[in-house]
């Protein structure tokens, strides 16, 4: 089943002590490319969300966003700085003896001091927040791809449909081509009656002339090559591969036997043929440019 490059997911979970949030989008993109918009401290899991997704999807750009709230557990620790807090009760106590002036210190006047509590970040545990991210990037990623196998579905009915539209012109083209060497003889011998009257027309040369005006405008092997071209795509549109790139070189070669059929029918219902052929394979072009 082919999918879209076009995608979202999103999935909200409570992991580990750990409320947890993974986003992810993605847009048109000729390979894969990854971003990731992660919580400070938290870098260290730009790689292993790149290495998870880049395994599961082959193009687009893809842009990752990552929410982490402890509920258990804080991240921040607060200790005493004991040496400094006796050096300060130390202090205060000298300056009451000294001064004689009642040493009425309270907590609340020592924390107010300089440096006497030191705060930090407890050191993370990168396998453990991994694990519990994963989890979430995993569900996030299973809508994602739902949804790129939902649009994925949409593209390869249009596809289909112009796929078909192009066989129907085919089709005219394969039986036009040999009645337009048919009429080139009729109107060949025709003007060569009005312009000779009476006299003898070799037929034998009407026959060369005609041979010669059917090889220049025979198309036959063209239209053999577009509907090869057309199985094949119907081909990739049943794969479950990623097959966007393979498909838009096969667009490109489809344009190039419809431009041959065009320069080399030389009649007006083959060219009219030939501009809605190439309108298809445009739209079709247009379309895979969304295909992984």
């Amino acid at each position: 089943m082919i999918k879209s490059m076009t995608g979202y997911g999103r999935q909200t979970c409570a992991v580990d002590g750990m409320n947890i949030t993974v986003e992810i989008k993605s847009v048109n993109h000729r390979y894969f490319e990854f971003s990731s918009k992660l919580p400070r401290n938290y870098g260290f899991l730009d790689e292993k969300l790149k290495s998870f997704f880049a395994g599961k999807i082959t193009r687009g750009k893809l842009e990752c966003y990552v929410s982490i709230e402890a509920t258990e557990e804080p991240d921040t620790v607060v200790e005493v700085n004991r040496p400094l807090v006796g050096s300060y009760l130390a202090a205060y106590k000298e300056i009451s003896e000294v001064f004689s002036l009642e040493n009425d210190i309270k907590v609340s006047d020592i924390v107010k001091a300089p440096d006497t509590l030191i705060i930090r970040k407890q050191e993370a545990d990168e396998e453990r927040i991994w694990a519990a991210v994963s989890q979430v990037a995993a569900s996030s990623l299973e809508k994602f791809l739902q949804m790129r196998e939902k649009e994925g579905e949409r593209l390869k009915a249009d596809v289909s449909s112009r796929l078909d539209a192009i066989l129907d012109k085919v089709a005219f083209v394969e039986v036009r081509s040999p009645e337009t060497v048919r009429e080139y003889n009729d109107k060949l011998l025709a003007r060569l009656n009005d312009l000779l009257g009476d006299v003898h027309i070799d037929e034998q040369r009407i026959l060369t002339e005609a041979a010669i005006f059917a090889d220049k405008v025979a198309v036959a092997e063209e239209t053999v090559r577009l509907r090869s071209h057309i199985d094949q795509m119907r081909v990739f549109l049943d794969s479950d591969e990623a097959t966007g790139k393979k498909m838009d070189f096969l667009v490109q070669e489809m344009n190039r036997e419809a431009n041959t059929i065009g320069s080399k029918g030389n009649d007006v219902e083959i060219a009219r043929a030939v501009v809605d052929i190439k309108a298809e394979i445009e739209k079709i072009r247009e379309q895979i440019q969304n295909i992984e």
